[in-house]
Formats: structure tokens, sequence, C-alpha cells
């Protein structure tokens, strides 16, 4: 019985720590990751995550023209497919697409072939949408943990996640100028800023951006593509 017991506690802490790794923001088992960049400039990029949706894509293409800043949106295959326009406006605008997968289920756990073709469904959308750059891959919900990152490293394909996540922080994700507040107060030379703004729920976030945009930009700060930030590195 004892052996037992010990047998099933082994068992469970290999699942938890299995777990924690696949959320890891710094580390996976093969393949390149990338949360920030070493960077003696003062360089940042910032990440859109899922869409593109007509209303919202708009909006935020505005905000960015505004004050001609770059960025990168992480869209989602689904809804490339389905609004194509918004892609191509994105590319049109000057911003960079990257893969956020097809369906934004989590890819852990799943078979090669679903994972498989969860990348190239996105990356053919992308590519309809007229995209030409290299595509950077993030996960859905940041986890990986074996066959997506082996099938990334096949391509050397990189694997592009965060350092500032203003939504993961219940104080800090409701409110526009909390949310910039957050950005401004942990941002550095080289980081990777994640949001969402392609939903009716994430009115804040889109309010945010001007906010810490223009702040930012009266630090020093240049904003630019996770591609053009990569190159960049030390």
């Amino acid at each position: 019985m004892k052996k037992i017991l010990i047998f099933v506690l082994i068992v469970i802490l290999a699942i938890f720590s299995l777990w924690q790794i696949s959320k890891s923001l710094t580390f996976q088992f093969t393949g390149e990751i990338i949360s920030s960049v070493q960077t003696s400039d003062s360089l940042i990029a910032l990440t859109l995550d899922n869409g593109p949706l007509p209303k919202y894509t708009e909006e935020v293409l505005a905000i960015l023209d505004h004050y001609k800043i770059p960025a990168t949106f992480f869209v989602t295959g689904r809804e490339t497919e389905k609004n194509i326009e918004q892609a191509r406006k994105i590319v049109q605008a000057g911003h960079e697409l990257g893969n956020h997968s097809y369906s934004h289920k989590s890819m852990v756990f799943k078979s090669m072939d679903f994972i498989r073709n969860e990348i190239e469904r996105t990356d053919e959308a992308i590519r309809q949408a007229g995209y030409k750059g290299e595509i950077y891959f993030r996960p859905p919900f940041g986890q990986k943990l074996f066959i997506l990152p082996w099938l990334l490293s096949k391509e050397d394909r990189i694997t592009v996640t965060w350092d500032i996540y203003p939504e993961s922080y219940d104080e800090a994700s409701k409110d526009a100028y909390r949310i910039a507040d957050h950005v401004i107060q942990h941002v550095k030379p080289g980081s990777i800023i994640l949001l969402h703004v392609m939903t009716k729920k994430k009115e804040e976030c889109r309010k945010s951006l001007p906010i810490f945009i223009e702040r930012l930009k009266k630090e020093g700060y240049k904003f630019v593509t996770v591609s053009e930030l990569i190159n960049a590195k030390n």
C-alpha cells in the first residue's frame, strides 16, 4: 500500500511539474522561445492577440496610425479566414502578422496531426492576407510542451511569448489607466507587451493604448515589430 501511495504521489508531482513547464514563458524543451530581448536600445514590441474582427480592427489600426507605431498581431486562423479583409488591412498598414493557432485551443496533450493542422491552416490564412514576412508563433494561453516546440524547431521557427501582460492581474485588468500604469511601471528595453483588444469586453484595453503609447514615446521608447526587436538583440 505504501509503495502504491508513493507511486501515485510521484505521478501527481510529475504531472504538476509538466503542467508548470507547459506554462513557462521562458523555457521549452526544444527550439527557441523569446519573452523579451536583450538590447541596449529603448525598443519595445506591442503584440495584440486574437481576431481580427471587423469593428475592433479598424479602431485599433486608427490608434496605431495616429501614433505612427507598428504592432504585431497574433491572429487565429479561423478569424483570419472569416475576416480576411481586416487581416489585409493590418498588413497594408505595415503591421506584422503572427500565428496564434487556428482554433485557439490549448495545444498541450494534443496529437501531432492536430497541432500541425492548427499551425498550417493559420499560416495559409496569413499568407492569403498578403503577409510575406517571417511568421512567428504564439501558443494559445502560452502553453506548449513536447510536440508543438518540436514541430516549430524543425522549421527553425521561434515561439514568442511576453514579459508584460497587465490583463493577468485582476487589479489592472478592468481599467484603462491601471492597464496603462502596469505597462509603464514594468516596461524595459526589449520588452514584449501583450494585450487583447479584439472583443467588446476588451474596451478598457483598447482605451489603454493611447495612454501608455504616448507616455512611453515621451520617455524615449520606440515601438517596433517583433521581427525588428529580435533583429536588434545584442
